[in-house]
């Protein structure tokens, strides 16, 4: 996988969480995942199409997602519910917006389709292309989330 996808899409996590929830994550170091389970209780998926392809998964533990959207909404959300389903759609496409903003810049045309939300405990990720994906784990100061790309360049 090209190291610009990697890191566009690191950049765009900092930037949305960040900006948007007040949070400072703190990335990991990227490792090759082989499964297709997921690594956190509530994820959202988005698919890309054009000058490169592949699927994007955001995977929060309850207790990051649950405060990264307190933060957003200015009011103390204590459970996954509709309100927290919404918001980690809205939190992948903005995280696939950013990175396909920072990819553009650097000639990669990019769309993305409209995002898809599982939760529960064990639940599945599967990527539109298949086989092996990159995840960067994050640390907050209330749990961890992974960015889990499987992504590579359409002419590939």
């Amino acid at each position: 996988m090209d190291v610009r996808f990697v890191n566009a899409f690191l950049e765009g996590t900092l930037n949305v969480l960040k900006t948007m929830a007040f949070i400072e994550p703190r990335p990991g170091k990227p490792y090759l995942k082989q499964d297709n389970i997921a690594v956190g209780d509530i994820s959202g998926i988005i698919g890309m199409t054009g000058a490169a392809r592949g699927s994007l998964a955001l995977s929060f533990s309850g207790s990051c997602i649950l405060r990264v959207v307190s933060n957003m909404l200015g009011e103390e959300i204590t459970d996954l519910n509709a309100d927290i389903q919404d918001a980690v759609g809205e939190i992948t496409n903005m995280i696939s917006g950013a990175a396909r903003k920072n990819l553009e810049a650097k000639g990669f045309n990019i769309t993305a389709a409209i995002p898809t939300v599982v939760f529960g405990s064990g639940h599945s990720i599967i990527h539109v292309m298949g086989g092996p994906s990159i995840i960067i784990p994050f640390e907050t100061d209330y749990g961890p989330f992974v960015v889990d790309i499987c992504i590579s360049d359409a002419k590939a």
